[in-house]
C-alpha cells in the first residue's frame, strides 16, 4: 500500500492538557480516509498535527508525496506544507473575510470561479459579497470550492458538512470521489460515518486522544 502521509508517535499538548496520545496512523495514497470520534476525541487535533497547525511535542510527521521514500516534515509550519500539496479546512474559519467571494475563490487559482460554480450553483449570485457577510453554509460552500479546485494532492477535511443540507453534502461526496480517482488524497474528520455516495476505504476511530481500531468500511 503506497502511503500519502503518516504520523508516529505523535503527541499534541495544549499547555497541560494532552490531545493526542502517542499516536500511529497510516494515510494512503489516492484514498478515503475518515477520521472517526466524538468531540473531545483527537480528531481535529490530528488533521491540525498533519497540517502543521499544531506542533508535535513528541514523534514525527513522515511525508511520501507520491515518493517511494518519506521526507521528515515534522519541523515545517503549516504555509511550507501547504507548498507541498497538503490542504487543509478547518471547520471554523474557513474564508478570508474581508475579500469578496470572487477573490476568496480565485486565490488559488484564476480557474476557480468556474469550478466553483460548477459544483455550486448557488455561489453565481454571491460572487460581489464580501465572504464575512455570508451565512455558514454559504461561508462552507465557498471555503470547499476552494479546496477542492485547488491543487493540493492531500484534502483534510474537518466536518465538511457543517451548514449544508443533505443534498449539497452529497454532491460534496460526488466531487471527491472523482478527485480521489484522479489520484488524490482525502481525509475526513467526522463525528460519524458519511452517509451514500460518500465512498471510503480506511477507518480509523479515535477516543480520547488515541486509536483504537482501524478497519475497512467493507
Amino acid at each position: 500500500m503506497a502511503l500519502e502521509i503518516e504520523l508516529r508517535g505523535a503527541r499534541v499538548r495544549y499547555g497541560p492538557l494532552e490531545a493526542l496520545h502517542g499516536v500511529d496512523l497510516a494515510v494512503p495514497s489516492g484514498a478515503t480516509t475518515v477520521l472517526l470520534g466524538r468531540n473531545g476525541s483527537g480528531r481535529t487535533s490530528l488533521l491540525h498535527a498533519l497540517a502543521g497547525v499544531v506542533p508535535l511535542t513528541e514523534g514525527s510527521v513522515r511525508w511520501y508525496g507520491g515518493k517511494d521514500r518519506p521526507r521528515e516534515i515534522g519541523a515545517l509550519d503549516a504555509y511550507r506544507r501547504s507548498r507541498l500539496g497538503i490542504a487543509l479546512l478547518p471547520a471554523e474559519r474557513a474564508v478570508f473575510p474581508s475579500l469578496s467571494v470572487a477573490e476568496n475563490l480565485t486565490l488559488l487559482s484564476g480557474s476557480g470561479v468556474p469550478a466553483a460554480l460548477e459544483l455550486f450553483p448557488e455561489l453565481s449570485r454571491l460572487l460581489p459579497r464580501t465572504a464575512g457577510t455570508l451565512s455558514g453554509g454559504e461561508q462552507r460552500m465557498v471555503a470547499l470550492s476552494r479546496a477542492l479546485t485547488g491543487p493540493a494532492r492531500l484534502l483534510l477535511l474537518d466536518e465538511l458538512g457543517l451548514g449544508l443540507a443533505e443534498e449539497v453534502v452529497a454532491r460534496v461526496h460526488v466531487a471527491l470521489s472523482a478527485l480521489v480517482a484522479a489520484g488524490r488524497t482525502v481525509v475526513l474528520a467526522e463525528q460519524s460515518l458519511p452517509p451514500a455516495p460518500a465512498a471510503v476505504d480506511l477507518v480509523y476511530e479515535l477516543r480520547r486522544g488515541a486509536v483504537v481500531s482501524a478497519y475497512e468500511p467493507a
